[in-house]
């Protein structure tokens, strides 16, 4: 059963060490206790270390999905269709506040209902250019409240589309897909979006 997101797990025990307003990432075991922090842009390479992130899926009111297209200029999987939007929380920041955070900086939008469905979701990939993305990233559904305003830095492209073509999709052409979103959507499904939407 999804449950509302509350104090994160993960940075509940974290200091943040930190004065600058540089964003860091937090860093975890591989059991999933923060273990430090690390600054955002350094933390992607060919060695990533374990840290995490969270995913989520934005409905309106009509129950479509909004999928968005990653911007040329990401360093990571540039121009290719996701999720609503992806980021990490801060150091000591709660999940919930997080994924509000990043719905503004990413898609200038305003979010409610927001529901963590998939909490213990893990996963690694490898970009082509040999960056390598390892997360816990817990997955949200969340409902749209208002209108979006999508950056450009961040989303090149976006569409609202039916959950199940969507997965239809993936299924059948899951190179032209983020490798997170293809490995949620069975998930998703099974939990029936975390009856969003």
């Amino acid at each position: 059963m999804p449950r509302e997101a509350g104090i994160s797990r993960y940075a509940r025990s974290m200091t943040s060490g930190t004065s600058s307003t540089e964003e860091h990432v937090v860093l975890l075991s591989e059991s999933g206790a923060a273990v430090g922090a690390a600054p955002k842009r350094t933390v992607h390479t060919e060695n990533t270390p374990l840290h995490l992130g969270f995913s989520c899926y934005l409905f309106n009111s009509s129950g479509a999905l909004l999928l968005t297209r990653r911007a040329l200029s990401k360093s990571t999987w540039p121009g290719v269709w996701t999720n609503s939007f992806c980021g990490h929380p801060g150091v000591e920041e709660d999940l919930m506040d997080a994924v509000r955070r990043r719905a503004r900086q990413e898609l200038g939008a305003e979010i409610g209902q927001i529901r963590e469905v998939l909490p213990e979701f893990r996963y690694r990939a490898v970009d082509d250019s040999g960056v390598v993305e390892n997360e816990i990233c817990p997955v949200f559904t969340a409902v749209l409240e208002g209108e979006i305003a999508p950056v450009g830095e961040e989303v090149a492209q976006w569409r609202w589309a039916d959950p199940s073509a969507v997965q239809r999709a993936a299924s059948e052409t899951p190179f032209a897909f983020s490798p997170w979103m293809v490995e949620q959507l069975p998930e998703l499904e099974a939990k029936r979006w975390g009856a969003a939407g």
